[in-house]
């Protein structure tokens, strides 16, 4: 199973010292969290998408091939990408590119994202956001499938004889989950193509969670990708862990309190019941996340976010050590337990994809894919 960490890329004041980086410090300490995150031996570094403060990872290719030049095996990725605000043209350029620069080290999540004001910002509709997120996909996946391009659809200029470039390395289209925190219909298409569905339930109960991915699980079925329990299922979470698990409670409660996404609100006793967030000792961590197949069944990826609220840079690289040499170890030996047969521990990787295409291709008839009869999309 996959455990990393993913940024919002807050820039936050740090509560306990009236400190507030500007937004060159803050980008150059994310690339330091993830330069540590693969050092300490995590499996994936993610990124948000934002374009308003107080957030600036406005550009994650270009972040992330950054580090694919500075980092030596953790996985980069999204968390997420606007589907619905990009254009699928330059999503098929840009990650195809980031793609090719890390050798096949990298996926992406598509989101809707949670930012009103953004649609408006590049020319889109937010009352359109689902018809858009289904639309752009559907481009996306003939950009990469295809070598020439031929289409006409509602929210673009029609495309005619266009080959985007550079082409996915080895002929495989990046991995592409779809991220949501409560819309169906993107549980619907994530099953529909037979990708990841990560739901990102940092701010929800476990119930939801359960009702969110038991959809999917049951369309991906449907769709004849394979059995239910073998989806492909990612969660974000979140913690706060200290050796003593009441200097963790201290120490973090000024951040809670003043956090732009969930201060001034539910004390933090009331949130950490009610959500995933978890402050307290490592052991208070695993007992809580190794619980999380019991609600969602054995899932492939799990991230977590804590680099928010103004926490300092120290107590980030110090969080790292403590999630990759305490409680990932023991969360893996737990996840792997009675995991069924068939049931894969990890997402694919590039190089299980490329090798997967590969065969059935040799497979075929003058080395033609086969078409999936459920999608009507090739290998």
């Amino acid at each position: 199973m996959q455990f990393g960490i993913f940024t919002v890329s807050d820039v936050t004041t740090d509560p306990t010292t009236g400190t507030t980086p500007d937004d060159t410090q803050r980008v150059r300490d994310i690339l330091t969290i993830a330069e540590h995150a693969d050092q300490a031996g995590l499996d994936v570094f993610a990124t948000g998408e934002h374009h308003n403060p107080p957030f600036v990872a406005s550009s994650p290719t270009t972040l992330l091939a950054y580090l694919a030049a500075k980092t030596k095996h953790i996985t980069l990725s999204t968390s997420t990408t606007l589907i619905t605000t990009n254009d699928p043209v330059r999503l098929a350029e840009e990650y195809a590119m980031l793609q090719v620069v890390s050798d096949g080290r990298m996926d992406l999540m598509m989101g809707r994202g949670n930012t009103g004001p953004v649609y408006p910002w590049f020319g889109q509709d937010i009352r359109q956001g689902v018809n858009l997120a289904i639309e752009n996909y559907a481009l996306l996946r003939q950009l990469w499938e295809n070598d020439v391009v031929n289409w006409q659809g509602k929210f673009r200029t029609p495309l005619q004889g266009f080959t985007s470039t550079p082409r996915p390395l080895d002929g495989v289209a990046p991995f592409v989950w779809h991220g949501s925190i409560r819309t169906p219909e993107i549980a619907e298409q994530a099953a529909y193509y037979g990708d990841g569905f990560f739901h990102n339930n940092i701010f929800w109960p476990i119930q939801h969670t359960e009702q969110m991915v038991g959809l999917y699980r049951q369309r991906f079925e449907h769709y004849g990708h394979g059995r239910a329990d073998q989806a492909i299922v990612g969660l974000g979470g979140q913690f706060f862990a200290r050796k003593n698990s009441q200097d963790a409670v201290d120490e973090f409660r000024p951040y809670f309190d003043n956090a732009p996404v969930y201060g001034h609100g539910p004390s933090m006793e009331d949130f950490t019941a009610q959500t995933p967030l978890t402050v307290g000792s490592p052991q208070q961590v695993i007992d809580r996340y190794a619980a999380m197949k019991d609600h969602v069944g054995h899932y492939q990826r799990q991230l977590f976010l804590i680099d928010h609220a103004g926490l300092p840079l120290k107590t980030v690289l110090e969080q790292i050590d403590i999630l990759a040499g305490e409680i990932v170890p023991e969360l893996r030996k737990l996840n792997d337990e009675g995991r069924p047969e068939g049931v894969p521990s990890n997402p694919p990787s590039h190089t299980e994809r490329a090798a997967a295409a590969l065969a059935a291709g040799a497979a075929g008839s003058d080395h033609v894919a086969a078409e999936d009869e459920w999608t009507g999309a090739s290998v």
